[in-house]
């Protein structure tokens, strides 16, 4: 523990939990995520980028979604209308 009671945050690997103590190295990830070891580093890098792609996958439906939403619907009406054009009647 730190001063004062208070987990410091190189005190103990972000993953395992195991100690960071002594002459040990120290692996950073993402700028303030200590680690242990590169297997335990390599590990949650692994896990974040599975999570970004899930992410990206999820956001994908969404949008493939809301599109064929608007299919089944029915078909909207055509018009030569544009964006910044003025219609007349």
């Amino acid at each position: 523990m730190g001063r004062g009671g208070h987990a410091h945050f190189l005190d103990a690997c972000f993953l395992c939990r195991k100690r960071l103590a002594g002459n040990r190295d120290i692996f950073m990830y993402r700028g303030d995520t200590p680690f242990c070891s590169e297997e335990c580093r390599q590990e949650q890098m692994e896990a974040d980028a599975a999570a970004e792609r899930r992410e990206k996958a999820g956001a994908g439906k969404l949008t493939r979604g809301a599109s064929s939403r608007r299919e089944v619907e029915g078909p909207q009406e055509r018009s030569n209308v544009r964006a910044g054009s003025i219609l007349a009647l």
